[in-house]
């Protein structure tokens, strides 16, 4: 069976990407899974952290990563409903696990769900054919578009159980989003004009500005490596923003602390430029302003955010479609940081 492999550990990761024909999933199907037939699947900066090594991961390699796919269920395991079968469907990569509780946890009321990653703690979807959970599926209209589909899954829902679920988004409120360009930027300046939000971007490129503005974002702001907050409280009439969605992380994350209104929300899945960020507390403290990491979601917040897709509401930015036999050349974009929106590899 055909695959995208990463050979071997590396920086940079896309000279170790092969295709080939010789990877094989387990054949028999574990109890509430289901085989699913690749027709597309898409990139992620985690494709780039796999191939790299995962901090306090002991990967193996060759592996197969890729945490983004749309698909056709082609067989089920026990105690999955025949009913899949033939469906389109789109695959949450988060797995939730559960551990048994010890006597002096205490109550687990307000701890946030664990995940392993389908595609980095476990081979992915990067294949003809994977194994994943039923429960992880939500299912999409036999005629959507399979590329379209498959950059829309895990970008989606880490934007959406962010944004909504935990920043609590309110129409009309005014967003900022750094680094447009990338999978999670693009997806969450789509959400926000969903809900009709005012939307402000950043980016190096102004290329990726004026395409953003053109996608729907009302204004950008070339970041050149200085402050930019004034400039965001200028075009806010120094009210602030609502909201600053950054996954930079240290390049970014002070000028976002001071672009927020009072009570506004920073909420980050990511720190592409590094964690050890400088804040300014005070600012934190007097504004009253909330600071929130998130990672993926729930199965739950996937088929709501699927749900969006499914009825045309929302669609990803999809920067380029490569065939899968081409998948060196889809890392070796990623890797350069060239893209707006999704990279994905069709599979048909």
């Amino acid at each position: 069976m055909n695959a995208a492999v990463i050979t071997r550990q590396g920086n940079p990761v896309a000279p170790g990407i092969e295709f080939r024909d010789d990877y094989e999933i387990a054949s028999d199907i574990p109890a509430g899974s289901v085989v699913v037939k690749t027709l597309a699947s898409a990139l992620n900066h985690m494709d780039l952290w796999v191939g790299r090594g995962v901090p306090g991961l002991e990967l193996s390699y060759p592996r197969v990563s890729g945490c983004d796919a749309c698909g056709i269920v082609e067989s089920v395991g026990d105690g999955v409903d025949s009913a899949w079968i033939g469906r389109r469907v789109l695959v949450n990569a988060a797995v939730a696990i559960d551990r048994p509780g010890r006597p002096d946890d205490g109550t687990p009321s307000t701890l946030a769900p664990e995940y392993e990653l389908i595609g980095e703690h476990h081979n992915g979807m990067h294949a003809e054919r994977f194994v994943v959970p039923a429960a992880n599926l939500a299912p999409v209209p036999d005629d959507c578009d399979p590329c379209e589909a498959a950059a829309f899954g895990l970008t989606a829902l880490t934007a959406y159980s962010m944004m909504v679920t935990k920043g609590d988004l309110r129409p009309g409120q005014t967003v900022l989003i750094t680094g447009i360009g990338g999978g999670v930027a693009t997806i969450a300046m789509k959400l926000a004009l969903h809900f009709g939000c005012k939307v402000i971007v950043t980016s190096r490129s102004a290329e990726k500005i004026a395409e953003a503005i053109r996608l729907g974002a009302h204004e950008g702001i070339v970041d050149t490596g200085e402050d930019w907050s004034r400039q965001v409280r200028q075009n806010t009439n120094k009210r602030g923003v609502d909201m600053a969605v950054d996954s930079v992380g240290k390049a970014t994350h002070l000028a976002c602390i001071k672009s927020l209104a009072r009570g506004g929300a920073y909420v980050t899945p990511g720190c592409t430029t590094g964690p050890d960020a400088k804040t300014d507390l005070a600012r934190i403290f007097w504004n009253q302003l909330r600071v929130l990491g998130s990672t993926m979601g729930t199965n739950d917040e996937f088929r709501e955010v699927a749900a969006l897709f499914a009825s045309g509401k929302v669609t990803p930015v999809v920067d380029r479609v490569f065939k899968a036999s081409d998948a060196q050349a889809a890392w070796e974009r990623l890797e350069a940081s060239e893209q707006m929106g999704k990279i994905v590899l069709d599979w048909r």
